[in-house]
C-alpha cells in the first residue's frame, strides 16, 4: 500500500497532478483544495488512497491527512465513489464539510454536482457521529458569528449562477478579512474573485 508520494510536480491541473518520483511519473487525482495547496510549488508530498478495481488502478492524492480521512469517510457512504468524494472535497474545504455534516445542512451539500437530496441526507446521517464536533476549526466558528450577511451573499451569488461551494469559500474569506462589510460590498468583492 502506498502511504504517500513525494517528488517534483511534472504537470498539474485542477483535477490531476503528475508527480515525478525518481524518474517515474505518478498520475494522481486531486481535489481543488489540494490543487490550491500545491499549485505554486515545484515539489510536494501527497497522501495517497489507492482505488484498485478490475479495470483500473486509480490514485487519489491529498495535501494533508485530514482531507484523506474525510475522503475515506465519504467513500464509506453507500452511493459515494471516489470521484464523487473528490467533487465534494473540491466544493468544500475539510472544515466546511465538517461543519455542513455536524449542522445537518443537506441543502448546501446537495449543491455539489452529482449529489441529490437523498445522497446528501445519507452522507449526513452516516457521518454525523464519525465527525467529531471538536474537529471544527476556527474557520467554522467564524461562520456562525455573522451568518446572515454570509447567507445573503452566497444566495445572491448562487442566483447569479456561481457554484454555492465556491461562493461560500470566497464570501467567508472576504468576511474574515473585513467582518463589518455590508452584503452589497461582500457581493461586489466576491464577483471580482470568482
Amino acid at each position: 500500500m502506498i502511504e504517500y508520494i513525494k517528488g517534483n510536480i511534472a504537470e498539474i491541473t485542477p483535477a490531476m497532478a503528475v508527480i515525478d518520483c525518481n524518474g517515474m511519473g505518478y498520475g494522481i487525482n486531486i481535489s481543488l483544495n489540494t490543487y490550491a495547496a500545491i499549485q505554486n510549488l515545484s515539489s510536494c508530498k501527497l497522501y495517497i488512497y489507492e482505488a484498485i478495481r478490475e479495470d483500473a488502478y486509480i490514485l487519489y492524492g491529498f495535501a494533508d491527512k485530514r482531507e484523506r480521512e474525510l475522503f475515506l469517510l465519504l467513500i464509506s457512504v453507500s452511493g459515494i465513489g471516489g470521484n464523487t468524494a473528490r467533487m465534494i472535497l473540491s466544493a468544500l474545504s475539510p472544515s466546511e464539510l465538517c461543519n455542513v455534516i455536524s449542522s445537518g445542512n443537506a441543502d448546501l451539500l446537495k449543491t455539489v454536482k452529482g449529489i441529490g437530496l437523498k445522497t446528501a441526507q445519507r452522507v449526513i446521517v452516516d457521518l454525523k457521529d464519525k465527525i467529531k464536533t471538536n474537529e471544527i476549526t476556527e474557520n467554522t466558528a467564524f461562520l456562525s458569528q455573522d451568518t446572515e450577511v454570509q447567507d445573503e451573499a452566497v444566495a445572491a451569488l448562487t442566483m447569479l449562477g456561481f457554484n454555492a461551494g465556491a461562493s461560500q469559500k470566497v464570501v467567508v474569506a472576504i468576511l474574515k478579512e473585513q467582518p463589518a462589510l455590508p452584503v452589497e460590498q461582500v457581493i461586489k468583492l466576491a464577483l471580482k474573485r470568482l
